[in-house]
């Protein structure tokens, strides 16, 4: 620990809780500019020591890595740097050839430490000014930092706009699948329909044209299922899109933007220190924290390295995502609508090809489908053969053979036109008995007789 003595007053170091220890480094210079890379302050008369302030970026010293805001010099080429001023101990490190060595005390301090409520404030004034015009800002004496008006924060309206339309999008596409999906299940019921009338069609032609027009319908049904499970995937896409791909942009902009305030709140904090070492030092007037190593200040200006780090890479990454983002919006969704018309298109084509017959050119058209509306299925003439009878055929013998052995034929026969005994038994020869209910009107014959008027 030193003491440091300014005339009649007497101060130990204050290091705040934090520790130090020593190390060398040596960096080589870079050749064109013959710096290190390094920004000090400190220095007589008013403060004890010298400190690294910033470390450039792509320098030397950030390359090495070594060297951190709030570092403490000791010595530059085994020369002791206590009592030079700031002005002094550049020009040592200028003189050097090629590189320089470095004694230093290294400054072990926590970011937690260094946020503190008036850091938590500042952020929370950079929240409000964000959304602010610059006149309202000026009008309340509320001043904007340059980072501030920043574009990438700015996409985030951008971005809820977006997910809109594609929330839009995906309902759209979601309710379209289902509406094609219940237009399959009537393509289904359509051919199992038409299925049926066809084969209780006793017309042969028009049975054969319903037949192919029900295999049509289903085959429409297959290849609506087989559209379906090609569109399936391009609205998972969609979804991917909007719940996985925009929400993490989003989130990541957001975490971009509390770091950003951090980083401009330790700037502002910095700025105030500064300002506040100014004024007393114009006063000739001693501060307690300059005086006693000024690790207040060395400790806001690490805080402010390691924001600077975390800004510096949420940036890129935030530019990378919305990079990946806009591409794939431009480009992918796209090709995804197009892919979604072109299957549509093929759909179609393949559905009227079909209707046309196909490559199957030995089948006759299938429309128009020839019906006789004017007969139904009850009225259609027999199929089965009719037995033809003589005058001679009617003795009693045959008449009771005929009784005992009927024949069952499914039409009805047609109407009873006259009272001719030979045209009432062939009428009567092609009744549609069943078995069971002959034998009972046979074995009931001799209560209930059947009585036929033969004049």
């Amino acid at each position: 620990m030193y003491d440091y003595e300014y005339g009649d007053l007497c101060f130990d170091e204050d290091k705040m809780g934090m520790k130090v220890t020593s190390g060398v480094v040596t960096i080589n210079k870079d050749p064109t500019t013959n710096l290190i890379g390094i920004t000090i302050g400190g220095g007589p008369p008013h403060c004890p020591c010298i400190y690294v302030i910033q470390v450039s970026d792509n320098s030397p010293a950030a390359l090495d890595g070594t060297l951190e805001s709030g570092d403490e010099l000791l010595a530059i080429n085994n020369e002791c740097v206590r009592g030079h001023t700031k002005l002094q101990v550049a020009q040592m490190i200028q003189s050097s050839v090629d590189r320089v060595i470095l004694k230093y005390n290294k400054l072990h301090a926590d970011a937690r430490q260094g946020k503190t409520l008036d850091i938590v404030l500042k952020k929370v004034k950079h929240r409000l000014v964000e959304r602010m015009s610059a006149t309202t800002a000026d009008s309340l004496g509320m001043s904007r930092a340059i980072l501030v008006n920043d574009s990438l924060v700015k996409r985030l309206q951008q971005l809820d706009d977006m997910e809109q339309s594609y929330r839009h999008l995906v309902d759209h596409t979601e309710r379209v699948l289902r509406a094609f999906y219940a237009l399959t299940q009537c393509f289904k019921e359509f051919g199992d329909t038409f299925a049926e009338i066809g084969a209780r069609e006793p017309q042969p032609r028009a049975s054969e044209a319903l037949v192919r027009f029900a295999e049509y319908h289903r085959r429409m049904e297959r290849q609506g299922l087989m559209l379906i499970k090609a569109l399936k995937p391009i609205s998972r896409s969609f979804g991917t899109y909007l719940n996985k791909a925009i929400p993490d942009t989003k989130q990541t902009i957001r975490k971009y933007a509390d770091v950003k305030f951090e980083y401009l709140s330790y700037c502002l904090k910095v700025k105030e220190l500064d300002d506040e070492e100014i004024t007393y030092c114009s006063a000739d007037e001693p501060l307690y924290r300059i005086e006693t190593g000024n690790y207040e200040y060395r400790l806001v200006l690490r805080c402010r390295q390691l924001a600077r780090k975390r800004f510096a890479a949420l940036r890129e990454d935030v530019l990378a995502k919305i990079e990946l983002l806009e591409n794939k919006h431009v480009h992918d969704v796209v090709a995804q609508l197009h892919a979604i018309a072109s299957h549509m298109a093929s759909y179609n084509r393949e559905i009227s090809w079909m209707m046309l017959g196909g490559n199957n050119v030995s089948e006759p058209p299938l429309f128009p489908i020839e019906m006789d509306l004017t007969c139904t299925a009850f009225q259609y003439k027999s199929v089965q053969p009719v037995s033809e009878l003589n005058q001679d055929d009617f003795n009693d013998e045959s008449i009771h053979n005929q009784v005992d052995n009927p024949r069952v034929y499914r039409d009805l026969p047609p109407v009873l036109k006259n009272n001719d005994p030979v045209s009432a038994l062939t009428e009567l020869s092609q009744l549609c008995l069943d078995t069971d209910d002959i034998d009972n009107e046979i074995h009931t014959t001799s209560s209930s007789p059947l009585l036929l008027d033969l004049k």
